[in-house]
């Protein structure tokens, strides 16, 4: 009977022992922490000109990470066209695409067939990319007038998303 109770004691410290080490260690896989404000960056566009982050202060900005050859990017498009056609007017709210991993000719060409007219930085997008911790493709973050990064989109975002995203934080347009 002295046995079977220590059997008994050991498997259970076992089980919680296994239940700490699997949560801890899944606690860690959750990719890079948001960071708690934008990294300021600049860069080349698409169109010639240039964009800088640090000029957006005072603006709602969403930066959206993509990718041509990515299926959410190319299927979540037409929802970044429409929250720009929603907000072309305001002048508090602004939208620039970062390319990840992409080459520029193709991009000007789906631009080009695929509409949106809004800054789409080609030039150290590596570097941009790794400052905001990015991951995957598409990712986007909506970054306050204060410069904070209020949310992150992981995978495709909708202009309804967007949009309550931007009623959450506070937006007033």
């Amino acid at each position: 009977m002295q046995t079977v109770r220590w059997a008994v004691l050991a498997v259970g410290v076992l089980a919680v022992a296994l239940i700490v080490v699997f949560a801890v260690s899944e606690r860690g896989r959750g990719g890079p922490p948001v960071p708690d404000f934008a990294p300021e960056f600049a860069g080349d566009t698409l169109d010639g000109g240039s964009f800088d982050m640090a000029a957006q202060r005072g603006r709602w900005v969403v930066v959206n990470f993509f990718s041509t050859w990515c299926v959410q990017c190319v299927v979540e498009h037409p929802e970044l066209v429409a929250f720009r056609d929603r907000h072309r007017d305001d002048p508090d709210v602004r939208l620039v695409s970062v390319v990840f991993q992409d080459d520029v000719d193709v991009i000007s060409r789906f631009f080009a067939e695929q509409g949106g007219d809004w800054p789409v930085v080609i030039s150290n997008t590596g570097r941009i990319a790794i400052d905001f911790g990015v991951t995957a493709v598409p990712e986007t973050y909506l970054v306050d007038p204060f410069g904070r990064v209020v949310s992150k989109f992981t995978g495709g975002v909708t202009l309804g998303g967007l949009e309550t995203q931007l009623a959450r934080a506070g937006a007033t347009l």
